[in-house]
């Protein structure tokens, strides 16, 4: 098999928020949660899992720190919601500390990355034979949603924390506009970036509007990527600020940044709604996903996996050959079939990621 590197998980909110248990399958927790509210709380039943992240050669995954603002909660049993800054910093750092603590009392299955020895360490076991079994998974920092960064100068401490990847909005903040809310790239949002580029984080466009996204890339010299992002234009120009549109994908590749499509049926097709039949959206759809990316750029090197499952949506929710997160390597033989190359199925999956990591993490 081809090894994955995943560029979106929000792990320590599903953890905290409803219990989940990463280290085991995915098909345990739904057994646990049978019977309770969690499945129609979070959009369908779990899909990922350690023994899935081995069964389908997840190596590496970008694990978010990520909790919503209080308006856009998903109801009353939503503990991870905040109203300030400072409500916010303490849900953040309270998943910075799961996600230590998941590593330090589970070493043989998770590792976190935090420089490039990290990142060679834990590919170095997917780079040999399949043979080889229970391979830690790499885990690096994402920061989907800055506000519990009370002053810019704050990222200092979350680098010596770990963080090395920043998305500065999810549905808006004071920083700028959000795939729920316009408003200005303001100075505090443009110091946020100065501050990054100088500790050479990744900056992660994902949920920023167009006009802001847009205004990031011309301002920001580090590295940038869309860690989680489908093309708005597929889906008939129907989807909101959440999507890329064709001009934000022309400047994100033109900076040589990296863009994972996700997975969710309602992301992949205009037309899908959860009443849909479950034969509606299939991997082909993902594909075309795939491809699109590939087209724009005229090859397969700016393109990967940003799956975000678990992440406000599950099974069956996601394409019907998807069971679990170990069905993504169907997506190497209907690929193959397509016409890409062994070559471009290593980078879509991983190769893509990796070499962006490369350029964020430190030595």
């Amino acid at each position: 098999m081809t090894y994955i590197i995943d560029a979106h998980q929000d792990i320590a909110y599903n953890a905290i928020t409803f219990n989940r248990d990463i280290c085991i399958s995915a098909l345990d927790v739904r057994k646990n949660e049978k019977g309770t509210q969690i499945p129609l709380w979070n959009c369908g039943e779990a899909v990922v899992g350690w023994p899935e992240f081995q069964a389908g050669e997840i190596a590496v995954i970008f694990t978010t720190l990520w909790c919503p603002p209080w308006q856009y909660r998903g109801g009353e049993w939503d503990t991870q919601s905040y109203q300030t800054t400072q409500q916010a910093r303490i849900l953040y750092r309270k998943q910075i500390d799961y996600y230590r603590r998941l590593t330090e009392e589970n070493p043989e299955k998770f590792t976190l990355i935090v420089n490039q020895r990290d990142l060679t360490t834990v590919l170095s076991h997917y780079e040999v034979s399949d043979e080889q079994k229970n391979r830690p998974a790499g885990l690096v920092l994402l920061m989907e949603g800055a506000e519990g960064i009370g002053a810019p100068e704050e990222l200092e401490e979350y680098y010596e924390l770990g963080l090395r990847q920043v998305g500065p909005v999810w549905a808006g903040n004071r920083f700028c506009g959000g795939s729920k809310e316009d408003r200005p790239f303001d100075q505090e949002g443009r110091k946020l970036l100065e501050i990054m580029a100088s500790l050479g984080m990744a900056l992660d466009i994902s949920h920023m509007r167009e006009n802001a996204a847009l205004t990031a890339l011309d301002v920001y010299s580090g590295p940038v990527m869309a860690s989680h992002s489908n093309s708005r234009r597929l889906l008939n120009d129907t989807g909101d600020e959440r999507h890329l549109t064709d001009h934000v994908i022309r400047r994100l590749q033109e900076r040589c940044g990296t863009i994972g499509v996700v997975p969710y049926n309602k992301f992949l097709s205009a037309e899908w709604t959860p009443a849909s039949a479950p034969d509606a959206v299939t991997i082909n759809q993902l594909i075309s996903q795939i491809d699109y990316y590939c087209q724009f750029a005229g090859n397969s090197t700016q393109v990967g996996l940003g799956t975000d499952l678990d992440g406000g949506f599950g099974y069956p929710h996601i394409p019907q050959e998807l069971d679990t997160i170990k069905d993504l390597q169907k997506l190497k033989p209907a690929l193959l079939e397509k016409g890409y190359t062994q070559e471009d199925v290593a980078n879509i999956f991983g190769i893509n990621w990796k070499k962006h990591l490369e350029t964020v993490l430190p030595k």
